[in-house]
């Protein structure tokens, strides 16, 4: 316990980095017309290919990639304020979102030189765009139960199997799947690989998937006898379980999981001092305020860690889980406040935006792993089970 608490002792962004947070903000001002609010409450799931090559452009997709496969070499604190502000815009950075965040950085650190060479930059100029092959029908958040595979043929490996709410896959060219390359599913987290799937080839069938506020960004992917060449696989065969659980540490630690439903928040509070009734919600807005400070300076140590090359799953899991648990209270409590005081006049931005994120809200902690798993993460990390 002692030793997971210290990880989140006080830490803060290097003093360089408010040049660039400057930098981002001026780009933000010049290069994007916001949208009206409940869509950029949208943000990371808003796509547009455009808005990411505006970024590309500036050197700020795969901006912690090495500058020889055409990456910034920035380090991970200023991913982070680039991350922070446009999320706090609601910039639509669903496109290359994945690519940036984690298979790019996958690809670099496990891939081979080849890989490399071929995949980083395409990343970095926002021209190939990625998704994520984890979750399966019935498998849930219990990776380890993966049961799609890959078998050893002529001339490389043969896939078969499915993958479900694979977020944006009808708009990406590439996957990288974890899926079961020897053994079978008793045996856990052993014979697990990943590979480069690129979504194109023979026997692969993309469905979208509609959910509940009318965006189809989910989808199931379909495997049949996909043939791949031996250069998919990316790291060792059999080390999936290992890479997956790196890969996780960058998709459970960033901003994205405190400030999904910030767009919200801003609009609420802009709305209560046009008013003049805000004395009526300083609780609620406290609330709020202390919770985000306390996460983001959570998120801000685990980047640290990252920074010094280290891979703090157990924290990165914490932050997830109590980050999103903020990302749904807010469209919770804000509507709570709404409803409290019928005879005030009502925005209707606010209300399409609540309307939205009311909706959404409940995936936000299922999206990279379950409360239930992470918190059996937690607690093993503390020597509990």
């Amino acid at each position: 316990m002692r030793q997971l608490l210290s990880a989140f002792r006080y830490a803060a962004l290097p003093q360089a980095t408010q040049a660039f947070r400057a930098e981002v903000r001026e780009f933000l001002r010049a290069s994007w017309e916001p949208a009206p609010p409940q869509l950029r409450a949208r943000s990371w799931m808003g796509f547009d290919a455009g808005f990411s090559r505006k970024l590309a452009e500036r050197g700020w997709v795969g901006v912690t990639l090495p500058k020889e496969y055409g990456g910034a070499s920035m380090d991970a604190f200023s991913r982070f304020v680039l991350v922070e502000e446009l999320l706090a815009a609601g910039a639509p950075v669903s496109a290359h979102w994945i690519a940036d965040r984690q298979s790019g950085p996958l690809i670099n650190k496990f891939g081979t030189e080849a890989q490399r060479r071929f995949y980083l930059p395409k990343i970095c100029a926002a021209q190939a765009f990625f998704c994520i092959g984890m979750s399966e029908p019935n498998a849930g958040s219990d990776l380890a139960s993966v049961g799609t595979r890959a078998t050893k043929c002529e001339g490389g490996w043969k896939l078969n199997g499915r993958k479900i709410w694979t977020t944006n896959a009808h708009h990406c060219r590439y996957m990288i799947a974890l899926v079961r390359s020897s053994g079978d599913p008793a045996d856990r987290q052993q014979g697990l690989s990943q590979f480069i799937v690129e979504l194109a080839l023979p026997g692969v069938t993309v469905r979208p998937i509609t959910d509940l506020a009318g965006d189809a960004h989910f989808n199931e992917v379909f495997f049949d006898d996909v043939l791949l060449a031996d250069d998919a696989l990316v790291g060792e065969e059999g080390s999936g379980w290992m890479q997956v659980n790196a890969e996780l540490a960058f998709e459970r630690s960033g901003p994205e999981r405190i400030y999904s439903s910030i767009v919200l928040l801003e609009h609420w509070i802009a709305c209560l001092r046009r008013g003049g009734n805000g004395a009526r919600h300083v609780e609620t807005v406290g609330r709020f305020a202390t919770h985000l400070a306390t996460l983001r300076n959570m998120s801000v140590a685990v980047t640290a860690r990252l920074v010094a090359g280290e891979s703090p799953i157990v924290e990165a899991a914490l932050v997830k889980d109590i980050g999103t648990t903020f990302e749904q209270e807010i469209p919770t409590l804000i509507a709570d406040a709404i409803g409290a005081d019928p005879g005030a006049d009502l925005d209707a931005e606010l209300l399409a935006t609540v309307f939205y994120l009311a909706q959404v809200a409940p995936t936000f902690s299922l999206r990279g792993g379950t409360r239930e798993i992470l918190r059996g993460m937690i607690a093993r990390g503390l020597g509990l089970r």
